[in-house]
């Protein structure tokens, strides 16, 4: 790599994604079973919009907000895994600066999406006679919208305040995707503006976030626990654990990544960037397949499907 990359230079037109640091040997490898999972966060994401579009049953609120975090994971492992797959490429400033912000609108609205199954959870068990009154078509839209609007919001300050620091030390990222703080490192500035704003978003989306969750699943046990036998709290509950298993899914990697990065100071570089793979990528992984084995509609749906190919 020549010396142009790392000295006598100020604000570069492009930046060098390093890929995975001190693992460059063994990329190959690692490669194998990230496509492998890009392959079945595809598959099983598009196989859940079909059978929604495809089944009329289906086209119920539940299944709404489900189709919506399949879009929402799609986008979200697309804009970095395929370019993640030809380790060390070139990214120009304007298109590093548009996959950071699609990466944290959509990591944001993937969490919305959680909390809007969560309240639809949530009427449908504390309020179960007014569930299709409450939440209309028109009120999905608008919560969808809002959803929308506030990952939108919230991420634009991210490429907004990347942009206006000199850059003057180097243009290799030391990441697989254009990262936020590992863009900003590079930056010939204070940069604690950034660090204060991701703390900031941290607490108002995540923050905010599970504290609504936690909310209706407090209403949603009280309810519960008032029916008349276990057998009717084991069958109503059972209508939650595909949701508590999408929570778990999203928020478990986000709250160990959080620890690693507050606490983890001897953490090496490479188990840092690995861990973040499968951050973005457990999710989009994960959704379909808890969907589609513990929601019989969807599952018996499938089975159609293949049922109908053999013969």
């Amino acid at each position: 790599m020549s010396d142009s990359n790392t000295t006598d230079f100020s604000n570069p037109s492009t930046f060098i994604l390093l890929g995975i640091p001190g693992l460059e040997s063994a990329h190959i490898w690692i490669s194998i079973p990230f496509c492998a999972m890009y392959a079945i966060a595809v598959l099983g994401n598009f196989t859940i919009l079909f059978i929604v579009k495809r089944k009329p049953s289906l086209h119920v609120p539940m299944f709404y907000f489900l189709c919506m975090l399949a879009v929402t994971d799609l986008i979200l492992c697309t804009s970095t895994l395929p370019k993640m797959l030809s380790i060390f490429w070139e990214i120009s400033f304007s298109a590093c600066l548009t996959q950071m912000y699609v990466i944290q609108c959509f990591s944001g609205m993937g969490s919305g999406i959680i909390v809007a199954m969560a309240f639809d959870r949530y009427v449908a068990i504390c309020h179960p006679l007014r569930h299709s009154t409450i939440l209309t078509n028109s009120v999905v839209v608008t919560i969808g919208l809002a959803v929308m609007l506030r990952s939108s919001i919230l991420a634009l300050p991210y490429p907004l305040l990347v942009r206006q620091w000199p850059y003057c030390r180097t243009n290799i990222i030391s990441h697989f995707y254009c990262e936020h703080i590992a863009v900003v490192k590079l930056a010939c500035a204070d940069i604690s503006i950034n660090s204060y704003y991701g703390l900031f978003d941290l607490l108002s989306v995540i923050g905010m976030d599970v504290f609504f969750i936690t909310m209706s699943y407090i209403q949603i046990l009280r309810a519960i626990f008032r029916l008349p036998t276990k057998d009717a709290w084991l069958k109503t509950f059972g209508t939650c654990i595909s949701h508590l298993f999408a929570i778990s899914a999203l928020y478990l990697p986000d709250l160990f990544l959080f620890l690693v990065l507050q606490f983890g100071h001897n953490v090496p570089l490479h188990v840092l960037v690995l861990i973040t793979c499968v951050y973005n990528l457990v999710p989009p992984v994960l959704h379909p397949i808890i969907y589609g084995v513990r929601t019989k509609q969807i599952w018996d749906r499938l089975l159609q499907l293949f049922a109908y190919k053999e013969t």
